[in-house]
């Protein structure tokens, strides 16, 4: 949809209503998605005019948008997406709305060719289940996504709350759907923050199912639950601590390594060399979050020196800007990562 145009539902073709480069009417012609669309007591209007500093009135199944041109044109874009997402079946979300803001303004640096420019809409890179459909919410993500499809082996690397492990089960579910893997294997260290499994109460299983408690929320949240377990129960999903993986080849597998900055270089090797035929591996964690005793290197940060450049191999990086958690997270690594700027400058001075 251009700059100056109406939305409309179907088909979503639009008509000119716009009175000046900086004010423009959208009108929904589906009530109903125009009602979802803004919001109980239009709070998404309000979170659209609070994160881009617009006017946003609503009246009815339209909407008065005004303000600074690049800013009423992100506007358009994050709500011709929603309304989209509303026309396929999805919901729309407080953080959909999040989402659809941050890739409105991300799209700006692309939509300067003339050939774009007026004519891009949001095209944002999707994961789907039978469950649920998950869309990119930054461009790190959108890139992290694009990567999952692209290589056979990806690295997810940033501070918790980007949605690194989360899609990353995301995408092995949807490929055991298609039936483009056989089976999933996800694993993670078993030994963190000084903690090892010997100390801990039970059997096997659980012991290590604490470790593992943030693979198994993220499958219930793409499968059926009664599938999952079916699954589980067949060795379709496999679940393991890193140790188990020693000795093994996995073909037709998609296989992910999550809290990877815990491993060590031995331990990392033995991982990156399990892929085998038409198999699919994503290594994700955060290198300033390393629980290793002293002076053990990193795995992680081992791996992403030594594979720099080699074919097959995509490293996405996260910033705290991708935090897609609550606000305040982003704030808090915000806040450390600052301070481990200062520490390390301090270390360089000392020296």
């Amino acid at each position: 949809m251009n700059g100056h145009e109406l939305v409309s539902s179907s088909p979503r073709q639009s008509k000119t209503s716009a009175t000046d480069v900086n004010h423009f009417v959208l009108t929904f012609e589906n009530n109903r998605f125009a009602s979802e669309l803004f919001g109980q007591f239009d709070q998404n209007l309000k979170l659209i005019e609070q994160r881009l500093k617009v006017d946003a009135r609503p009246r009815g199944n339209s909407v008065s948008i005004s303000g600074e041109v690049v800013a009423t044109n992100q506007a358009r874009r994050a709500l011709d997406y929603l309304y989209g997402r509303l026309q396929s079946g999805s919901s729309v979300e407080a953080s959909d709305v999040e989402g659809a803001i941050r890739m409105a303004v991300a799209a700006d640096d692309q939509l300067q060719l003339p050939t774009l420019e007026k004519k891009a809409k949001l095209n944002l890179a999707q994961i789907s289940t039978r469950k649920k459909t998950i869309a990119a919410r930054t461009p790190t993500q959108d890139a992290y996504m694009r990567a999952l499809e692209r290589s056979e082996l990806v690295f997810g690397v940033g501070p918790a709350g980007t949605g690194k492990t989360y899609l990353a089960v995301a995408h092995a579910a949807q490929l055991l759907e298609r039936g483009a893997v056989d089976r999933i294997v996800l694993s993670r260290p078993a030994v963190e923050a000084g903690e090892r499994l010997g100390f801990l109460p039970g059997d096997m299983k659980e012991k290590v199912d604490p470790y593992l408690r943030p693979l198994y929320d993220a499958l219930y949240d793409m499968m059926p639950g009664d599938k999952v377990e079916r699954a589980i129960t067949a060795g379709v999903i496999e679940i393991a601590p890193l140790a188990f993986m020693r000795g093994r080849t996995l073909g037709n597998a998609a296989v992910i390594l999550d809290e990877a900055q815990n491993t060590t270089s031995m331990q990392m090797k033995m991982f990156l060399t399990r892929l085998g035929e038409n198999g699919r591996m994503i290594v994700t964690g955060d290198p300033s979050q390393v629980d290793l005793p002293r002076g053990v290197k990193s795995g992680l940060v081992e791996a992403l020196q030594i594979l720099r450049g080699v074919e097959g191999v995509s490293v996405v990086r996260f910033k705290d800007v991708d935090v897609v958690r609550h606000p305040m997270v982003a704030r808090i690594v915000r806040a450390y990562e600052a301070q481990t700027a200062v520490h390390d400058e301090s270390e360089q001075g000392d020296r």
